[in-house]
């Protein structure tokens, strides 16, 4: 069975839960709750967390896929080198943004989901994955293979081609030999 990645899980949550909590932040400071000054800082931790968490990290495999729009945000990550690239300290800045969130209703949704954003990336961490950048690289154009040039003239199924019958046209002019007459004639 193959190995579990645990980034890829933890970039997931950690994004839905940076939603999360701005969306509960803009509700709390909408509505002037008691305390709209967590829902406040929960406003900007979301939206921090949303811009940190936004590119992908390359997986292992080499399978994959960036967001729409992930180039400029993997550049400004990249940045900052090993404070962005390191799931320790990925895993503890999440753990500490969210513990203002749990003082107000709002927005405590968000900071228990980023608290498991925070362990999953501290399992990564434990298994040794970092945060590596997806970078568009050019694609290499393969020279086009004689059989796509010239597609099949039957339809399926076709029989292997060692089994096909051989056209007249192919055979340079030589007649065709037929087994059976020949023997019939000696």
């Amino acid at each position: 069975m193959g190995k579990i990645e645990w980034a890829m899980w933890a970039n997931e949550q950690a994004l839905a839960s940076g939603l999360i909590l701005l969306t509960g932040g803009i509700v709390g400071v909408a509505g002037q709750f008691r305390g709209w000054q967590f829902a406040a800082y929960a406003v900007a931790a979301g939206v921090f967390v949303c811009l940190l968490e936004y590119p992908r990290s390359k997986r292992s495999k080499g399978t994959s896929v960036a967001r729409t729009g992930q180039y400029c945000f993997t550049v400004c990550v990249k940045a900052f080198g090993p404070l962005t690239r390191n799931y320790y300290i990925r895993a503890f800045l999440h753990a500490a943004i969210s513990v203002p969130g749990g003082f107000m209703l709002a927005t405590v949704l968000g900071c228990v989901c980023l608290g498991i954003a925070s362990l999953i990336y501290l399992a990564a961490a434990i298994r040794g994955e970092h945060w590596e950048p997806i970078l568009p690289h050019k694609e290499t154009r393969k020279p086009v293979a004689e059989s796509i040039k010239n597609p099949p003239q039957n339809p399926p199924p076709r029989p292997p081609p060692e089994m096909r019958r051989k056209r007249v046209d192919d055979l340079e002019g030589a007649a065709y030999d037929n087994p059976i007459s020949v023997t019939a004639n000696e």
